[in-house]
């Protein structure tokens, strides 16, 4: 990084925590820094949850998630449409109604305290966790940039995060989102028509994705019911469907963002926006990845794109089989390199594609020997390097100024997310725990100090998860993972309250916490692939608590 793109990393931050603290100071009560007031338009609505879902992760992982797999992916977003509907006709109106802080409030309503508190801990427990993978994310990036440790940046990015957070509550979330994705999309857009620029002048845009097709890379849509596929049709309705009703409808880092709307219409109104544009949205991102396939298809790549694992087998007594191995490498892509060049030219050619799927097989091959022997030279290296592929690309092929623009993409994106899950983790453990079993008498500003400081104490917490997070296969499925153990039960507890009204609280707990137990269980004997879990936790609260209910029913009887 040169001068120029420090000076655009570092206004762009500054700007956006400096712009939040100043746009929202002074809370006068509890509405104002929760709910933001009640003032939100739609369009602010919109980008808000957008910008909440859309974490770092998001722009860090699902390029290089395109780049190893294909378009494939973008499939768990099919049923988000669909979830979106279902949350405007029934969730909204309900939570508007009963003017609750936080969606856990009105399940005591429909249940009781034990029940509303156990909800709200299950969201505690799995945001919690998120948060700190969500500043794991940049982390990560800035590590490889500056070459400093990973818990220094840790407590940078969650201290630049709480700042604005504490400050400004819920508005100071929702205001600086529209920034950050106003720069998101800016620094998007400008990567995707970068790399198409940096393609051979006879590779056009339809002959890249021909390229990209005949690698695989191109296959959006599998029909199959092989639950060993974890992104099929399938999934994407029936899995994905659940996990977002469960996210948008009961993830109180989703249900505060509306929950500051004006009006119920404002706040159907943002969700449907995001709902309809998500799915283009993630299809971009995802094409981002696969042009970036394309381009090294004619450029070099490294064996592996984590530079620190590279780094650690060349300093190993394994060096001089890595060398190899890496020369091995180059000439394979000399050989794709010349191959998709005729391919370009001549598409229809069938013999083409195979051969290049034979030396993408090749290549396979030699980036699964590259993770053994890095492994042998440490054994602590993270050699699942999806994370790395696109940072990779921007630092060493963007021009300068915007290669600061993308990292403060990447950084906006994991301020968001992250302002928005300390902001919920905060105001449910002051409005469903604290405040709920504090029975003397307070005024609103105690109940706004409490929140500053649940938030301060959520934001050490996050940042003491990122500094001992470990990287699974790759940190948007991570994310999604800690979801799908939990949401599920959650899910299935509200549509218990809003659709199955003869079941009482005391079924409702017991189900929950059985569930809860066998999901966690089934997780980690990889019975199912893990998108599957949000709609066994659904079914296996309602089926549990429906017989614990008749059961009951029949004993007083």
């Amino acid at each position: 990084m040169v001068l120029l793109d420090w000076i655009v990393l570092l206004a762009t931050l500054l700007f956006i925590v400096i712009y939040g603290s100043w746009k929202t100071r002074g809370s006068k009560n509890v509405k104002d820094f929760i709910k933001g007031g009640s003032e939100a338009k739609w369009w602010t609505i919109g980008l808000s949850v957008m910008a909440t879902q859309a974490s770092a992760i998001t722009f860090l992982s699902t390029p290089g998630q395109a780049f190893h797999s294909g378009m494939g992916f973008v499939q768990f977003y099919f049923g988000l449409p669909l979830a979106m509907i279902i949350i405007c006709m029934v969730f909204i109106p309900i939570y508007h109604k009963l003017n609750v802080y936080t969606a856990y409030e009105y399940l005591e309503t429909r249940f009781d305290l034990k029940t509303r508190s156990l909800a709200a801990i299950l969201f505690l427990i799995q945001r919690g966790l998120a948060a700190g993978i969500t500043i794991f994310a940049p982390a990560i990036i800035l590590s490889a940039v500056l070459g400093w440790d990973l818990l220094t940046l840790n407590i940078i990015i969650g201290v630049l995060v709480i700042i604005y957070t504490v400050s400004g509550g819920t508005k100071a979330v929702s205001v600086t989102q529209k920034q950050q994705m106003a720069i998101i999309f800016i620094g998007m857009f400008a990567a995707f028509f970068i790399i198409l620029d940096y393609l051979p002048k006879d590779v056009t845009f339809s002959k890249a994705i021909e390229i990209a097709g005949a690698s695989g890379k191109m296959e959006v849509l599998d029909f199959s019911f092989d639950l060993n596929n974890r992104y099929t049709v399938w999934t994407g309705f029936l899995g994905g469907t659940f996990l977002m009703l469960s996210y948008f409808g009961t993830d109180q880092s989703q249900v505060q963002r509306y929950l500051s709307g004006k009006s119920i219409r404002e706040s159907q109104l943002g969700l449907l926006f995001n709902g309809f544009l998500k799915v283009p949205m993630q299809f971009f991102i995802l094409l981002v990845g696969v042009m970036v396939f394309v381009f090294y298809q004619f450029n070099n790549s490294p064996l592996n794109f984590n530079p620190s694992a590279t780094g650690a087998v060349k300093e190993s007594k394994y060096a001089e089989d890595y060398g190899r191995l890496e020369k091995n490498h180059l000439n394979l892509l000399e050989k794709k390199k010349q191959l998709q060049l005729q391919y370009a030219e001549h598409p229809d050619q069938i013999e083409l594609g195979d051969k290049i799927r034979e030396l993408q097989q090749q290549e396979t091959v030699y980036r699964e020997e590259a993770k053994e022997l890095i492994l042998k030279a440490d054994t602590n290296q993270e050699v699942n390097d999806k994370d790395y592929v696109f940072i990779h690309f921007i630092l060493n092929n963007l021009p300068r100024g915007l290669i600061g623009l993308l990292l403060a993409v990447i950084l906006s994106a994991a301020m968001s997310s992250t302002a928005s899950e300390l902001n919920a983790l905060a105001a449910t453990t002051t409005m469903d725990l604290y405040r709920r079993n504090d029975h003397k008498e307070r005024d609103d500003m105690y109940y706004v100090s409490v929140t500053k400081w649940f938030t301060l104490a959520w934001g050490i917490l996050a940042i003491l998860v990122a500094s001992i997070a470990n990287l699974f296969d790759n940190l948007i499925q991570l994310v999604n993972i800690i979801g799908s153990i939990f949401y599920g039960n959650i899910l299935g507890i509200f549509l218990i309250a809003f659709f199955i009204r003869f079941v009482k609280g005391n079924a409702v707990f017991v189900g929950a916490l059985i569930t809860q137990l066998l999901i966690i269980w089934i997780f980690f004997m990889d019975v199912l692939p893990y998108l599957w879990l949000n709609l066994l936790g659904c079914v296996l609260v309602m089926l549990l608590s429906v017989l614990i209910q008749f059961a009951k029913n029949s004993v007083k009887k």
